[in-house]
């Protein structure tokens, strides 16, 4: 599902206008961004957690020319699932074989 299928699924659901729908989508999404980049946590019980993630510098080696790259420490966005969220993937997904990272939605309980 992307933004606009989002904001769509909203639009059915909902007493709202798509142009309202869309509106508080972004703003949702601008207001994780802005907070998280600003070094502060976002945190929705039971869907998960958008927070900065601090990385330490590091050297990697270019896979054709075997170069030694240094990479300088950063700060990345990281989100951590939560609980329901996890329990609700873990009960509507299966791997259709273990470690192949292939998934197959449960049918009929």
């Amino acid at each position: 599902m992307n933004k606009a299928e989002l904001v769509e699924e909203l639009y059915w659901k909902s007493d709202f206008t798509k142009r309202e729908c869309r509106e508080m989508v972004g703003l949702v999404v601008d207001k994780i961004s802005e907070t998280v980049a600003k070094g502060e946590d976002v945190k929705l019980v039971d869907f998960g957690t958008f927070k900065p993630s601090p990385r330490k510098s590091t050297t990697k080696v270019h896979p054709v020319t075997g170069e030694h790259i240094d990479v300088s420490a950063k700060v990345v966005p990281k989100f951590s699932p939560g609980k329901g969220f996890n329990e609700l993937v873990e009960e509507n997904l299966k791997p259709v074989k273990d470690g192949s990272g292939e998934l197959e939605v449960k049918r009929d309980k």
